[in-house]
């Protein structure tokens, strides 16, 4: 039962991180504009993710512009849209692998094919939290590599938006809940690899032989 438990939480830990992926990928707030000028009052901030850039005015009134040309994004934008997707549908093969390996669904014979699928689930999850977490490096790294070059003007500096911490969060979870489910099924699978044996004690009889009923 807590071997089953625990996998239960890794798997809900893995749909967490799998659902705040997408939301990272959705949200513009990758990269917004640094506010390092003498004047604070700044009339428009600037928001930029993968899919779109948005300007928000100072009034609260908000506009979003989609990327027009895919071919001339940047390179980690592109890194980016790809890996996020292919994680967002990774994310879903390993929910459907879980759930069919898991202890508390009846999809397959309890045995070492389904210790063997949920491990599979379970490293599909890790491979998620691996992948995702290259374009969020990549964009960090640019993004404090910006802030501190001299070249570069004050109006074009950026900070580290919202949805980068997300992505950590959700990259966090993905690894953990991946590693939990794995942990699990290893350790069920040893428990049921090595069936313990019985053995009848042996006691000998008057004659100095040993009493044959205890022999099955």
């Amino acid at each position: 039962m807590t071997s089953a438990a625990l996998e239960i939480l890794g798997l809900g830990l893995g749909i967490l991180g799998w659902v705040g992926v997408i939301l990272a990928c959705g949200l513009p707030m990758w990269q917004v504009s640094a506010f390092i000028d003498v004047n604070i009052l700044v009339a428009q901030t600037i928001w930029e993710g993968l899919w779109m850039i948005c300007v928000v005015q100072s009034t609260g009134q908000m506009q979003c512009k989609v990327h027009d040309s895919i071919l001339a994004l940047q390179p980690e934008v592109q890194t980016g849209r790809a890996l996020t997707v292919i994680v967002a549908l990774l994310g879903l093969v390993a929910l459907m692998v879980t759930v069919v390996g898991a202890q508390c669904t009846n999809c397959i014979r309890p045995g070492k094919l389904k210790s063997r699928i949920v491990i599979a689930g379970g490293a599909i999850y890790i491979l998620c939290g691996v992948l995702v977490l290259i374009p969020l490096c990549w964009f960090a790294n640019i993004v404090i590599s910006d802030f501190y070059d001299p070249t570069v003007p004050p109006s074009k500096k950026r900070e580290m938006g919202a949805a980068l911490y997300i992505g950590w969060a959700a990259t966090a979870l993905l690894l953990f809940g991946g590693c939990l489910i794995c942990c699990c099924s290893c350790s069920q699978r040893d428990e049921t690899s090595f069936p313990v044996k019985y053995s009848a004690p042996r006691r000998p009889t008057s004659n100095g032989e040993y009493d044959k009923k205890n022999y099955v």
